[in-house]
């Protein structure tokens, strides 16, 4: 077992077991204004419900953001016909440039530049993770909240 695999196992940290944990993110804050391009294996659309339903690797980009999930419901606003939120599930993997999280479902408000994943999130950042029930992510400054069973492994100078 290699030193940094050894650490992890040992000095596995928990924060505030079923508590919250506020976070600085240095990546994870966008521009929620910027175009959003969909890709996905299919698309079905209700004008009715001024909905659609992305299915099948989808693929989210805006801006150095990418999310991907098995399906994504894209809900638009009703005065300016934009684009105003995803609900993702099946999975779903969120990255910029500098981290990246995994949780079983997210629900992005662009109008309110909100990030919600939920169920078993993992955060990573460099070499560092943290993982809780669910974070919430404010994307215009960049902050975080963690709740659920917060538990953190950071990585020490010489700990490689």
């Amino acid at each position: 077992m290699n030193r940094t695999a050894a650490f992890l196992i040992a000095f596995a940290l928990p924060l505030m077991a079923n508590a919250q944990t506020n976070i600085a993110l240095g990546g994870i804050n966008a521009d929620p204004n910027a175009p959003v391009e969909v890709t996905a294996d299919t698309l079905n659309v209700d004008q009715d419900s001024r909905t659609a339903k992305f299915s099948g690797n989808v693929v989210i980009g805006q801006g150095d953001m990418r999310m991907s999930a098995a399906e994504v419901e894209v809900f638009y606003d009703e005065a300016t016909g934009q684009i105003a939120r995803f609900v993702a599930s099946g999975g779903v993997t969120f990255v910029t440039a500098t981290e990246a999280a995994e949780s079983q479902t997210a629900d992005y408000d662009l109008t309110a530049g909100v990030l919600i994943m939920s169920g078993e999130v993992l955060l990573t950042q460099g070499l560092n993770a943290l993982s809780a029930e669910t974070m919430t992510v404010n994307l215009r400054d960049g902050t975080a909240q963690m709740q659920g069973r917060v538990r953190t492994v950071f990585q020490t100078e010489g700990s490689n």
